[in-house]
């Protein structure tokens, strides 16, 4: 009886709460074109679009192979446990060895440099991105080719990217369009500049791109991402629902004190959120979600408040790097990967992957200033602007995997997404959708595309 009571009372102090604030009642912030770079703004700043390759000093990989020749011995893992403590430093040294003797960078290098690349300097921060235009374009078919800004997050980086830009690039079956593709590395990770003061947190990123876009002569686009790019995509839409046709996102999150409320009575009543019995285990029960993200969330809180300090342990270390990362490419592909002696990680990706990923943060050093973003994102001044809060009201599709850690239902997302014209959950797949399962996603996004041009062409009567 008392459970009921507890139950009913937070359900009328929710629904109060929620009935007096509304999303839509928020006023959109203008942002400043601030200047995050070494400069004091005072120094004109060059335009140009710079080509770039990735070209490692050999001197770097030298040191690279000397440090992972001279790592010390680890302490044995426990009898039985596989990665639940943490990545198997047993396993560990198979990768490290391999990372070592058999890692060929310069054939991985120029992987990386399949695909054309350019810096440009954008408030005062040299840009990275990979700019893919369309290629095998039929002459008898003339094709639409849309513009796509495709946002990685962290651990990862446009490493993500390297197998589902082939299938974007080029012109599929019954579709009028094609993508023109458009990747950079967030700020302060991999080859784009980091700012040097504080403050750039997920929607000053927002801002960073939409002028980049800008730059280079788009003024309407679609916009894709996933973890940090997911939030950053979602904030380039609530703060500039003129530019960006429609969003795609493959981690779809909405905070809202309205999303709160829903969220603690679908916990006792499943079907108010739109859970049957087919899917409930992607979304509750309720305690087993919050334990999983417990569980896996240590690193966000040390990141949003000390990430130097972590940083610091991880710039000089390639092997502890390694560990740090590739724990997270085993369990946010799957939890259920942390009970295998392997961790599961090359279920979805090869050790080459997994290490050019790794390598683009080494090369750069710039594992310190990923790490960052989070406590910018975390600040007080950050959430004082309440960005996350607004609603986003451009064509929107969601992309659920059932491995991500943290799914939200359809009518959770409402809220945040009014305009949300898609939501497939995905046969199989967990964080790192374009690097997992690059086909999955890549029908899913033509599959919106399609759908958010076709509704563009109707009659507003029709809509």
């Amino acid at each position: 009886m008392w459970k009921t009571a507890v139950m009913l009372g937070i359900c009328a102090t929710g629904f109060g709460v929620f009935l007096c604030s509304s999303p839509s009642e928020l006023s959109v912030p203008v942002l400043p074109d601030t200047n995050w770079g070494p400069n004091s703004g005072r120094e004109s700043i060059s335009t140009e679009i710079r080509p770039f390759k990735v070209d490692v000093p050999a001197s770097v990989i030298d040191d690279l192979k000397y440090r992972l020749a001279h790592r010390r011995p680890y302490v044995p893992p426990l009898e039985d446990e596989a990665w639940n403590y943490g990545i198997s430093s047993k396993y560990l040294d198979t990768v490290l060895d391999y990372w070592k003797d058999k890692y060929n960078w310069t054939e991985r290098q120029a992987v990386l440099n399949k695909y054309p690349q350019f810096v440009t300097n954008i408030q005062g921060l040299d840009i990275h991105f990979y700019h893919v235009k369309p290629t095998n374009l039929p002459n008898e078919k003339k094709l639409k080719v849309l513009p796509l800004l495709m946002l990685h997050g962290w651990p990862g980086s446009v490493v993500e990217f390297q197998k589902i830009i082939p299938m974007l690039r080029k012109p599929w079956p019954n579709q009028n369009f094609v993508f023109e593709i458009i990747a950079p590395s967030l700020p302060g990770y991999g080859f784009s500049q980091a700012a040097v003061r504080a403050g750039m947190g997920g929607a000053q990123i927002a801002v960073v791109f939409k002028n980049l876009m800008h730059r280079l002569g788009f003024e309407k686009f679609y916009v894709q991402g996933g973890d940090w790019g997911s939030l950053i995509g979602a904030n380039m839409a609530a703060l500039y629902p003129d530019k960006v046709t429609g969003l795609h996102l493959n981690m779809c999150t909405s905070s809202t004190l309205k999303t709160l409320f829903w969220t603690i009575l679908g916990s006792y009543f499943p079907s108010l959120i739109g859970v049957t019995n087919e899917n409930y285990s992607m979304y509750l029960p309720a305690s087993t979600v919050l334990s999983t993200l417990i569980e896996e969330t240590g690193y966000f809180h040390l990141q949003a408040t000390k990430p130097d300090t972590i940083g610091a342990a991880l710039t000089s270390s390639p092997d502890a790097l390694a560990a740090y990362l590739l724990e997270k490419f085993s369990t946010w592909t799957n939890v259920e990967y942390r009970r295998r002696d392997d961790g599961g990680i090359l279920e979805k990706f090869t050790l080459d992957e997994l290490l050019d990923n790794i390598m683009v943060y080494w090369v750069t050093n710039s594992i310190t200033t990923s790490a960052r973003l989070y406590a910018e994102t975390m600040s007080s001044a950050y959430r004082s602007l309440k960005i996350e809060q607004l609603p986003v009201k451009v064509p929107t599709a969601c992309a659920a995997f059932p491995n991500e850690l943290l799914v939200q239902t359809k009518s959770l997302l409402k809220d945040r997404y009014p305009n949300m014209i898609q939501y497939n959950v995905m046969p199989r797949g967990g964080h790192f959708a374009a690097f997992e399962e690059p086909r999955l996603l890549a029908d899913d996004v033509y599959s919106f595309v399609k759908r958010t041009e076709e509704l563009g062409r109707k009659p507003n009567s029709e809509l």
